[in-house]
C-alpha cells in the first residue's frame, strides 16, 4: 500500500503547513501533492525531506522563487498541471481555477485520480472511473483540512489540521 498526502490553498500559512506535514509523516505518507496557492517559498521549504509535487495556483505570483525553493528541497513544481503514477494509478493535479482544463481532464477518462483546490471546500466525487478530490484549504475555512489516499485501493481519509 502506498499512501499519498494531498493539500491545497495553504496561502503562506506556515504553522498550519508544518502541522499538515507532521500529520502526513504520522500517517506514513510516502509522497505529497500540493494543488496550488502555495503562498510563498517558506511553505515550500517545510516539505524538505518528503517527496512533494506542487502546481501553481492563481495566487502564486512568485513562480521563480517557488520553483527555486522546490529545487532546493529536492521537490518539483510542475507548472499549472502535473501528473504522476504511483501504485499503478494515474494521478493528475491542478489548482482548478482554469475551469475548461479542469473539466477536460475529468471528461478525458485518462486518470484514476484528479486532485485540485481553489474552491476552499473539501470534496470527493466519482466521475465515471475517475475519483476527483479537493482536500480543502487552510485559509477562509472553519477548519483547515488535508487528505490521505491509500493506493491502489483509493481509500481516502480527510483530516483536520
Amino acid at each position: 500500500m502506498f499512501k499519498l498526502g494531498v493539500l491545497s490553498d495553504t496561502h503562506g500559512l506556515l504553522a498550519e503547513t508544518q502541522l499538515a506535514v507532521q500529520l502526513f509523516k504520522e500517517q506514513g505518507t510516502e509522497a505529497v501533492i500540493h494543488c496550488g496557492d502555495i503562498g510563498g517559498e517558506d511553505v515550500v521549504k517545510v516539505f524538505q525531506g518528503i517527496e512533494t509535487h506542487f502546481v501553481f495556483g492563481n495566487c502564486d505570483g512568485e513562480s521563480g522563487l517557488l520553483a527555486a525553493a522546490a529545487k532546493k528541497t529536492g521537490n518539483k513544481i510542475h507548472g499549472w498541471f502535473g501528473s504522476i503514477e504511483r501504485a499503478g494509478k494515474k494521478i493528475a493535479f491542478l489548482h482548478g481555477h482554469q475551469t475548461m482544463r479542469f473539466e477536460q481532464e475529468i471528461e478525458s477518462g485518462r486518470w484514476d485520480l484528479i486532485c485540485y483546490g481553489h474552491t476552499h471546500s473539501a470534496s470527493l466525487q466519482m466521475y465515471g472511473e475517475t475519483l476527483v478530490l479537493n482536500p480543502g484549504a487552510f485559509k477562509r475555512v472553519f477548519r483547515p483540512s488535508v487528505a490521505v489516499i491509500a493506493l491502489p485501493e483509493m481509500i481516502t481519509e480527510q483530516f483536520d489540521v
